[in-house]
């Protein structure tokens, strides 16, 4: 039973949805790396739920660095992050208790933890550890872009509608790097939100494909067979709630 990722730099992930905090530890971070706050919280700024099609828990999301930096960079030691939780309402998960609910870990979390676990909003397994997820993230973030390593992820189709490609990398990058809602088509995002709100109304919901480009990375990542870089990539991506 292990929440750890990575080799040479790893990332464990800690808390439960409505408990005291979540967070991150990092364990590899080169002494030296910069620790670009601000960057921590607009990325954070951008995962919290933006209007009436995302989830109406409303969290400040502020996060405290408890080790592993002085002065603005990573000494070398493990990082640890941590994310108070403030809006929890844990009466709403009351049937929780004895009702699982289909495409979520409750069934499984109950075979796993025997009862043990923290059923509140999901436990471990709720969207809301994606919070230090994102704030981890966003340091190796910073550390890529330092070396010329840029990323940027676009909504590619959700309910059937699709944005435009990807066309001039570095530009729509650096766009979709302050986007809310990212698309590439305004337009198209406009009929995303609409269909989005349409399912939500009849108590459905819609699925969607993202597509990510990377610039800059370097020739010879990864390893030759079970860790290449797009099996290691694929590993980190499939762990993610949908």
């Amino acid at each position: 039973m292990k929440n750890t990722f990575g080799q040479y730099m790893g990332i464990t992930l800690f808390g439960e949805s409505h408990g005291a905090a979540i967070g991150a530890v990092l364990d590899g971070l080169c002494p030296g790396t910069v620790i670009d706050e601000e960057n921590i919280r607009r990325m954070l700024r951008l995962r919290k739920p933006q209007g009436a099609i995302s989830t109406a828990r409303q969290e400040e999301d502020a996060f405290e660095i408890v080790s592993g930096a002085v002065n603005g960079v990573a000494t070398g030691t493990p990082l640890c992050i941590l994310i108070r939780n403030q809006d929890t309402r844990s009466g709403d998960y009351a049937a929780m208790e004895t009702l699982m609910r289909p495409s979520h870990a409750d069934y499984p979390a109950q075979c796993k933890y025997h009862g043990y676990q923290d059923k509140r909003g999901g436990g471990h397994f709720s969207g809301r550890i994606t919070a230090a997820l994102v704030a981890a993230g966003a340091i190796c973030h910073s550390a890529l872009q330092r070396k010329g390593i840029t990323i940027g992820t676009h909504i590619a189709r959700c309910a059937g509608i699709p944005d435009r490609n990807f066309e001039d990398l570095p530009a729509d990058i650096a766009a979709l790097s302050e986007s809310l809602f990212p698309v590439l088509d305004k337009a198209a995002g406009e009929k995303m939100e609409a269909a989005i709100l349409a399912a939500k109304s009849e108590g459905d919901s819609v699925g969607g494909v993202l597509e990510t480009a990377i610039v800059g990375l370097p020739a010879g990542v990864g390893e030759p067979w079970f860790d290449t870089f797009e099996s290691v990539l694929s590993h980190m991506l499939f762990s993610v709630p949908p």
